[in-house]
């Protein structure tokens, strides 16, 4: 694909856009688009203007072209001046001529606010807040399209870029047996001491090395092994099944399970790991979603938090030929394995918002089917008046445990979205092992995330 022919960038060319969030993906699209011609952050949206303001240096833009402005006449005059304006509401940037929102706040609550009044206001959503798109992707892209613009999610981010490697599996009529993406940190095998590493801790076993293969041992057997000798590291994190959800949403493709397999694999593994169980693999079926935690030596390299499909090898000479060459192709050569080893967060995203603007294309799902939610499940005895909050990079709520559920069920039994757990009250006491219901919390009427969400269950249920 030539990007360049595809965009057809002049000298003329420019689309403003304004990025809520100055965090590592915020700080990575601002200084990545102060290197691209006809691409300009014309705002930044931060609850701490200092670290906009930051970003911006980062960037190359000079201290005094950057003005910190509290009111939507103060916005006016410096955009009136040229300069590069930092806000703390993105309310006072609707009046601009901007055509992109790179929503990354990562707060569903605030990143919900943003994107419909983005959209009110005639301007394209890119959607880096996953969070928001698990609850409310599908009626945010509907309200986008009746209004002849874009939503979507961004290139550099797990969901976009596996929309779009299913989506060019499908053009080639590949057929997809499973797709997924690399967890953030990999298991790192030192063979001298017999350890793996994950994320800074360390676990020694002496019989790793016997497991360190796959040939040694039947596919469930290694996976089940591995998964018991290292259970001190997490196999999966909250935005894991998030980011599956959201592509499983997108695409058609079914989660593995409520918590997806998460299996501990060697990047070659993964066509003989990801298959169909009647052929020596651990899947129920084909067309599932997974994620897979790769496990390599320190001299290997990194899956580094990309993404992959699994698909049939229906012509047995072609696929012969490609592993000859060093693909990815299983040992009975049925399978093989197409990876993508990278993500490369806002250094990326210029793609995605070059597309909405000049194109009118969505680099994520065009119509979003919202098949399944992720939802939370107690995992100890939560009191009542405790108020939930999730925590950190990892999205944690302390005895809460996320899972994907078809959404009949989660309509059925009343289940609440796992993100609008974030900040609630619980009504009543949570027994070990509960489904949290709209029965169980004290939801706030007034938010906007709450309000699209019920938008988007009536329309659902018509």
């Amino acid at each position: 694909m030539n990007y360049q022919s595809l965009f057809k960038i002049t000298p003329d060319t420019i689309v403003r856009s304004v990025i809520t969030g100055a965090g590592d993906f915020g700080t990575s699209y601002i200084v990545q688009a102060s290197k691209i011609k006809g691409l300009e952050v014309t705002a930044v949206c931060e609850q701490l203007p200092e670290k906009a303001v930051s970003a911006y240096l980062r960037a190359g833009i000079p201290r005094e072209k950057i003005s910190i402005c509290e009111s939507a006449s103060s916005v006016s005059q410096a955009f009136d001046l040229g300069n590069y304006i930092v806000v703390e509401d993105f309310d006072l940037l609707v009046d601009l001529p901007i055509d992109v929102l790179v929503e990354g706040t990562g707060n569903p609550r605030i990143g919900a606010k943003n994107a419909i009044t983005a959209i009110n206001n005639g301007i394209h959503v890119a959607m880096v807040s996953k969070e928001v798109d698990s609850i409310a992707g599908t009626i945010l892209s509907d309200k986008a399209q009746k209004a002849g613009l874009v939503y979507t999610a961004v290139e550099g981010d797990q969901p976009s870029l596996l929309i779009g490697l299913v989506s060019w599996a499908n053009v080639l009529g590949l057929q997809i047996v499973c797709a997924g993406k690399s967890s953030e940190y990999d298991y790192i095998y030192n063979p001298e001491n017999d350890s793996v590493t994950w994320s800074g801790k360390t676990v020694t076993s002496p019989h790793f090395s016997d497991i360190w293969s796959a040939d040694a041992h039947g596919i469930e057997n290694i996976v089940k092994l591995r998964s018991e000798i290292l259970a001190d590291f997490p196999r999966r994190c909250v935005a894991d099944l998030c980011e599956m959800g959201i592509t499983a949403n997108a695409t058609g493709l079914k989660p593995s399970s409520a918590l997806l397999h998460a299996p501990i694999a060697r990047p070659q593994e993964i066509s003989e790991i990801l298959v169909p169980k009647e052929d020596g693999g651990i899947l129920d079926g084909p067309g599932s979603i997974d994620i897979v935690n790769c496990l390599r030596r320190p001299d290997e390299a990194s899956l580094a938090g990309g993404v992959f499909i699994v698909v049939t090898c229906q012509d047995h000479d072609t696929w012969t030929m490609l592993a000859e060459k060093g693909h990815l192709v299983s040992g009975s050569g049925r399978y093989a394995a197409i990876i993508r080893p990278a993500h490369l967060l806002g250094i990326e995203t210029p793609v995605s918002v070059f597309a909405a603007a000049l194109m009118g294309h969505a680099t994520g799902a065009e119509i979003i089917s919202h098949r399944y939610d992720l939802v939370g499940k107690s995992t100890q005895h939560i009191a009542k008046g405790t108020t939930l909050m999730a925590l950190g990079h990892h999205h944690t709520i302390d005895g809460v445990e996320a899972r994907l559920v078809n959404y009949p069920e989660v309509r059925q039994q009343q289940l609440v979205p796992y993100y609008l757990l974030d900040g609630v009250k619980l009504s009543r006491d949570l027994t070990t092992g509960k489904d949290i219901t709209t029965d169980d919390i004290e939801l706030d009427s007034s938010s906007e995330l709450l309000s699209l969400r019920q938008e988007q269950d009536e329309t659902l249920m018509d």
